[in-house]
């Protein structure tokens, strides 16, 4: 079974995730994943539990301190039974994608380091993490936010966990390209006195055309919005000759992108 071990200061924040929505049951009891939290200041051995102290060299803010987060990590090391990688969040880290994700679904677990405050002791870094991840270019309060990010995206790539095995791999990136759009009744939504019907293609019921449709409105978006991600798939070899004479068009102006505005 695939088990996270979370280390953190707020243990609360991660229930209602685990008990909501469709990932829901991948946490379940006989669920495909599970998850053991370890609050830290039940590893703090003073009468007040600190778990954090200034820092060396002045500054502001509080730095975690490195004992606690010791006795933290060799707790959730032994009931693991094996030793397991240690991801700790951070604006330093790789960007949590959706290979990464593939690649935790995979694999047994690891051990996720929340820190809070300034940081935490590099000392405690240097000991025992084997990974860095981060959401991206931004600073968040902790690393709750992020650990509850990679559970949800690792969770809806486990078996049993959407109700159709086949939603996630139209994700965006699961191909190395954005998502297509999608759309629902009414097939003519009428609002403010204006009509934005459903692209026709979709009601057609020719299911060669939707698919080559929705690959046309998915290369379409990912050249719009993030042309990086089209140099990528290209040097990955994931475009086809069609999608590229596709771009082609789309680059001519030919193929306009039907998403409404």
């Amino acid at each position: 079974m695939l088990r996270f071990d979370i280390i953190t200061l707020f243990p609360e924040l991660f229930a209602p995730f685990m008990q909501t929505g469709v990932t829901r049951r991948a946490f379940a009891p006989g669920g495909p994943l599970a998850v053991e939290l370890w609050p830290l200041r039940e590893h703090a051995l003073d009468t007040y539990r600190r778990v954090d102290d200034r820092p060396y060299g002045g500054g502001p803010g509080m730095v975690m301190l490195a004992e606690p987060l010791e006795r933290a990590l060799v707790a959730a090391q032994a009931a693991r039974g094996a030793p397991a990688p240690v991801i700790h969040f951070s604006p330093t880290g790789e960007p949590l994608t959706q290979a990464l994700l593939h690649e935790m679904a995979a694999g047994e677990g690891a051990v996720l380091l929340c820190g809070r405050y300034e940081g935490i002791d590099q000392r405690l870094l240097d000991r025992h993490v084997t990974r860095e991840v981060s959401l991206g270019d931004f600073v968040l309060s902790g690393g709750e936010l992020p650990a509850l990010a990679l559970l949800d995206g690792v969770a809806r790539l486990l078996p049993g966990v959407l109700a159709d095995a086949r939603s996630h791999e139209q994700d965006s990136f699961e191909a190395g390209l954005l998502d297509c759009p999608h759309y629902s009744r009414p097939e003519t939504w009428v609002v403010d006195g204006a009509e934005w019907p459903v692209p026709p293609v979709l009601l057609s019921g020719h299911h060669a055309d939707i698919d080559r449709w929705r690959r046309e409105q998915a290369l379409a978006r990912t050249a719009r919005l993030r042309p990086d991600l089209i140099a990528s798939a290209r040097a990955a070899g994931r475009l086809t000759r069609l999608d590229e004479a596709l771009l082609a068009q789309i680059a001519a102006g030919q193929t306009p992108d039907q998403t409404p505005r």
